[in-house]
């Protein structure tokens, strides 16, 4: 699989670049936003590592613009450590987040587990071939695509794993532990802070009104569910 490291510091890149082809990935390597952009564009990536103070381009505003264009999924580096930092690098399309300095083992971690989640939403499990249906959203396991009244919804791979598990449990309430532990692999770090950030994309690409949501209810105190609606269906 290809990855491409976005760091503007080319020592941390190389070294990133080392540890990932020591277990057997491929690496690109991009020093700012634009360059980033440039080669997703051109070739086959299946994962970017980006750091968010680059020059030219800035890695949340990249990482913005490919959100445009793809779900590839993203692991955002920087200096800061604030949850605020954290939560911004989440709700501008990161689908994970770690700060400097981190151990490489630990990236190496994080790394398999997005490309194994990415992987299994490409693929077509045998208890994954029906399409959903709450009101005017539907989503379609075989195509791995949702829609809005017809117009289809692009999320990332963590948003679509999330909506996938509020839809087929319609009515059910999950907690906030319970979503991250069937959608992250790795031990919990600001778990409400995270799941509720990843709720705030999702509601903000299938609602009318995001104040107001339709789809995806709070139970206060307790966590999120899925309301039913008429029309729902599973086939």
């Amino acid at each position: 699989m290809n990855i491409l490291i976005a760091d503007d510091d080319r020592e941390i890149a190389a070294a990133i670049a080392v540890y990932l082809e020591h277990e057997g990935y491929s690496t690109r390597l991009a020093y700012n936003g634009i360059e980033a952009l440039e080669i997703a564009e051109k070739e086959e990536i299946h994962l970017i590592i980006m750091d968010i103070m680059m020059p030219q381009m800035d890695g949340i505003k990249a990482t913005l613009e490919l959100r445009k264009r793809a779900n590839i999924p993203v692991i955002m580096l920087s200096a800061k450590s604030e949850d605020t930092d954290k939560i911004i690098g989440l709700n501008m399309g990161a689908d994970d987040y770690m700060t400097k300095p981190f151990n490489p083992l630990e990236l190496i971690a994080r790394v398999k587990s997005q490309l194994r989640r990415f992987t299994l939403l490409g693929s077509k499990p045998p208890e994954a071939e029906n399409v959903y249906t709450q009101g005017g959203l539907t989503l379609d396991e075989n195509l791995k695509q949702v829609t809005v009244d017809g117009l289809v919804v692009h999320l990332t791979p963590i948003e679509y794993k999330i909506l996938r598990l509020l839809i087929r449990n319609p009515g059910r309430v999950f907690s906030m532990e319970e979503i991250y532990s069937r959608v992250w692999d790795d031990d919990a770090y600001s778990v409400e802070n995270t799941v509720s950030v990843h709720i705030r994309r999702i509601r903000a690409k299938i609602e009318i009104e995001p104040k107001e949501p339709k789809y995806i209810k709070v139970v206060w105190g307790i966590g999120y569910k899925m309301e039913k609606l008429d029309g729902n269906r599973a086939r």
